[in-house]
């Protein structure tokens, strides 16, 4: 991709705002029109979000959106609209046993209602926190219960196909265990074995990245640094690692895009995390200095493959081994075209992907790396200012979508085709729509002055 060093976040000042007045709408009318009964809402069809029974991991990011929301604009309409949902729909996924996706669901709704009064956003109400004190306590410690161990006694969370199964983007749910490591809670398992959530989430994301990543080492044929394994496969006999899969890319041995930009964003969030904590906790595990360097490594190995494998304009296309971009010639020297008739790009990757060039670019030039620091931040923003604009800014009031040309399923072709189109376009999803509030919500914050999001707790706070 070709970065615009020349951006900054108030250039994208007046971009963002529109943003927030076409979201304010969008919000309103999916509560208001959709059919919860059917399930949550996950993708749109013709430009109306309808449900999938797969997993239910997306309702924590339309509730969250509305939080995010109020975050953006001050409007109590929406606070109140997340709270009462969060309140009312929530609270069985705080206990979800079957679940990898804590992280989305619950850091979206019940850690970002912490996160806000903690800002002081919202008025201190002591049995109010305590109560999403709780919420973070109970979900971090009912995802570190889903543990596989693997060969070398080390372990990961397991996703929702089974103990054999390590999915790259259970990396962000991994905030629930942070927060609920920052909060105190332990996980008590057979015989009152006490187990520490710090420990679980750290090495969760050693497994991930030494199972999910490549680094360019000649692991395989296909080892090229950055790239990204949706799925590891191990053998729950004896904890051995098999082989790479996936199941929403296109192969084990390309990259699926969302995946990707997951890994980038889980890294880079848990570099911020780990900046906070103590050298004391983590002594045991080789010292701040090191987990820090192996986190580091990681995001910028994922990152700069993102920026290498990315359109001009800073948007990638669905999976980066698609059979039909062999059709497209020099598809990464010009724009991606969300219209074409070979492979469809996926606009909630490069959301996701924005955010993680963002923060990892912060960290970088928070620890005097400016010039590293630059280019990553900057890529941040030119993506950004691409799904800004046309055409991924959903401007029409006839869809509930926010972000446009974001993609669901492609290997179960889910998504939707638009008469005379023979690929997947024109339609949003939940957790594209949410992780855009995110990304819009992080820039706006850096545009007016406002405090650094983190989804942790500050020390003083904990």
């Amino acid at each position: 991709m070709r970065i615009n060093y020349q951006l900054n976040p108030g250039a994208l000042r007046k971009k963002i705002d529109r943003l927030w007045e076409l979201s304010e709408e969008k919000i309103l009318e999916i509560e208001s029109l959709y059919d919860h009964s059917k399930g949550p809402p996950v993708f749109t069809e013709r430009g109306r979000f309808v449900p999938r029974e797969w997993a239910d991991w997306t309702r924590g990011f339309q509730y969250g959106s509305a939080l995010l929301q109020f975050d953006a604009t001050g409007d109590a309409r929406f606070l109140e609209l997340g709270r009462s949902r969060t309140l009312e729909r929530m609270l069985s996924h705080l206990t979800h046993l079957g679940a990898d996706d804590h992280g989305f669901n619950n850091v979206s709704t019940f850690g970002t209602l912490l996160r806000l009064m903690g800002e002081g956003r919202v008025p201190e109400a002591p049995w109010e926190r305590r109560f999403y004190e709780l919420a973070m306590r109970v979900s971090g410690a009912v995802q570190a219960s889903r543990w596989s161990t693997v060969s070398d006694g080390t372990g990961f969370i397991h996703s929702l196909n089974g103990p054999h199964s390590l999915f790259a983007d259970t990396i962000r749910s991994c905030r629930a265990l942070a927060l609920a490591h920052q909060l105190g809670q332990r996980l008590l398992t057979e015989g009152d074995v006490s187990i520490s959530l710090l420990e679980r989430l750290l090495q969760h994301a050693r497994n991930t990245a030494r199972h999910n990543v490549y680094f360019g080492e000649g692991r395989d044929l296909y080892d090229v640094r950055g790239r990204v394994a949706h799925e590891s496969i191990f053998n729950t006999k004896d904890g051995r690692y098999r082989c790479p899969s996936t199941q929403q890319g296109y192969s084990p041995f390309s990259t699926w895009t969302r995946g990707l930009g997951w890994v980038m964003l889980g890294f880079a969030e848990l570099l911020e995390f780990i900046e906070s904590l103590p050298d004391a906790e983590l002594a045991g595990f080789g010292g701040k200095r090191e987990v820090a360097r192996e986190f580091l490594v990681t995001a910028k190995a994922t990152s700069d493959f993102y920026l290498f494998h990315s359109a001009l304009d800073g948007v990638p296309y669905w999976d980066t081994g698609a059979p039909g971009l062999a059709r497209m010639g020099d598809y990464l020297s010009r724009p991606a075209d969300p219209f074409n008739e070979h492979e469809p790009v996926d606009s909630s990757a490069a959301a996701i992907a924005a955010q993680a060039l963002l923060r990892l670019g912060h960290y970088l030039m928070s620890r005097n790396d400016h010039e590293g620091g630059r280019r990553y931040y900057h890529a941040g923003l030119t993506v950004a200012d691409t799904l800004l604009d046309k055409p991924y800014l959903s401007t029409s009031p006839d869809h509930q979508g926010l972000l446009l040309h974001s993609v669901c399923f492609r290997p179960k072709a889910w998504d939707a085709l638009p008469t005379g189109h023979r690929v997947p376009c024109g339609e949003s999803s939940m957790w594209g729509d949410y992780h855009f509030r995110e990304l819009c919500l992080l820039i706006g914050r850096a545009a007016h002055g406002g405090p650094y999001p983190k989804f942790y707790l500050e020390p003083s706070a904990s």
